[in-house]
This record gives structure tokens, C-alpha cells and sequence, in this order.
């Protein structure tokens, strides 16, 4: 396994280099998504920074802690290989954000969007809208990324928040073959990362932080 993970990590400036510009210390950034709407896409600031902090501490993994906010419409989102939403409300999403965010996830980008709660009614629309021709899949049980550094035998993201006591899902949305999204609902992992937030147990922590490790590991080493 350490072998694999030194040959993927190896592979990781090749896989990027269609999306990404060179970024300062050769450790590539994550930003997270300032949206319209009303709803609350600052919530729990520190969870990319403690995902990203646990990556790089306990796999060779070059990414780091540090992560911007970018606004969807801006050509600032083409510098990332990731990016991430989340929050508990309302998100708009105009026609030239939509074309904007369509061409990153065409040239190799890749979006996780986290319902924190509440968010589902209104960001469902707009995922369908990104590919017209495609839907959002759950990933069934034997997707890599419930296997491809920690094992989740059940073929599901961890249960961090109860919310309304519904199983968790992942959905993915692909393009040409690729996993271009990956939509948490019932699942919330990003209140996992935000550990020094939210009073978790440590095992969902560990849960939700090792779901993070297999995300990014399959995002960055997909072809």
C-alpha cells in the first residue's frame, strides 16, 4: 500500500496539469465556494484545513493547509483541483456561473458539495443543471472511494449529523466517463473535519476524516 500511494502521489503533477497552475512550495491548494443566495456557504471554516492537515500528516500527500474562497463566476476557480460547497440553505446559481463551472469540471476539475442541512431542496436543481444529458448516480457499494486507502465495508459515507435519521448517500455526477461531482446528502463528513467546531465522537472524526483522505485520493489519481 505505502508503495501504491508513493506511485500515486508520484503521478499527482501529471494528472493535474490540465487544471492546475503551478502553486507556491509545490503543495497544490483546495478553495472552498463564496455563493449567492442567501444561504450560509461560510460554515464551518476550519474543516478543509483540518482535512487537509490530517492528508498531509498521515499520507504523502503534497496539499496544503491552507485553502482560499473563491466566488463560482470567477476564473480564479480554474487555479484549483478541488472544490468544495457547502451550507444549510438557499444557493443561485446565474447562467454565466453555471457555464463557468461547467468548463472547470470539462477541463479536470472537481466539485464536493456537502449538505450541512437544508440545502438539498435548493442545490439538487442545480447539479442537474450542470450536465443537462446526465444525472446524479448513487455510487454503489464497491466504488474505489470506499476503498481505496480506508476501507467502509457498508458502501456508504459516514453518518456524521443525524439530521432527519435518513441513511447516508454519495452521489456522483460523471462526464465522459469521469466523476466530475461527488454529492454527500444525510452524511454531512465536512462537520466530521471540523472537529474543533462540533462535538463529535472520536470514531465519527476519524470516520469522516479517513472518507476526506479516500476523496482526495481518488480525485487526484483518477485519470
Amino acid at each position: 500500500m505505502k508503495n501504491l500511494l508513493a506511485l500515486l502521489v508520484f503521478l499527482l503533477p501529471f494528472v493535474l496539469v490540465p487544471i492546475l497552475e503551478a502553486q507556491d512550495n509545490g503543495d497544490f491548494k483546495i478553495a472552498r465556494v463564496q455563493y449567492r443566495g442567501g444561504g450560509d456557504w461560510y460554515s464551518s471554516p476550519t474543516a478543509l484545513t483540518n482535512l487537509a492537515r490530517y492528508a498531509r500528516e498521515n499520507h504523502p500527500i503534497s496539499i496544503s493547509t491552507r485553502y482560499d474562497d473563491v466566488q463560482l463566476g470567477s476564473r480564479d476557480i480554474f487555479n484549483y483541483p478541488f472544490l468544495f460547497i457547502t451550507g444549510h440553505g438557499n444557493i443561485t446559481v446565474n447562467d454565466s456561473e453555471m457555464e463557468n463551472l461547467r468548463r472547470y469540471l470539462e477541463n479536470g476539475g472537481f466539485l464536493h458539495v456537502d449538505d450541512d442541512y437544508g440545502m438539498d431542496e435548493y442545490v439538487r436543481p442545480i447539479l442537474q443543471r450542470i450536465f443537462p444529458d446526465e444525472e446524479l448516480i448513487e455510487l454503489p457499494a464497491d466504488h474505489p472511494i470506499y476503498s481505496n486507502v480506508y476501507s467502509f465495508p457498508e458502501g456508504r459515507p459516514p453518518k456524521v449529523h443525524e439530521h432527519d435519521g435518513l441513511p447516508p448517500q454519495a452521489f456522483g455526477l460523471f462526464h465522459n466517463g469521469r466523476m466530475v461531482l461527488l454529492y454527500t446528502y444525510e452524511s454531512n463528513p465536512s462537520d466530521g473535519w471540523a472537529y474543533d467546531q462540533h462535538s463529535n465522537p472520536q470514531h465519527i472524526t476519524d470516520a469522516a476524516l479517513q472518507f476526506g483522505v479516500n476523496m482526495l485520493m481518488y480525485v487526484f489519481n483518477s485519470p
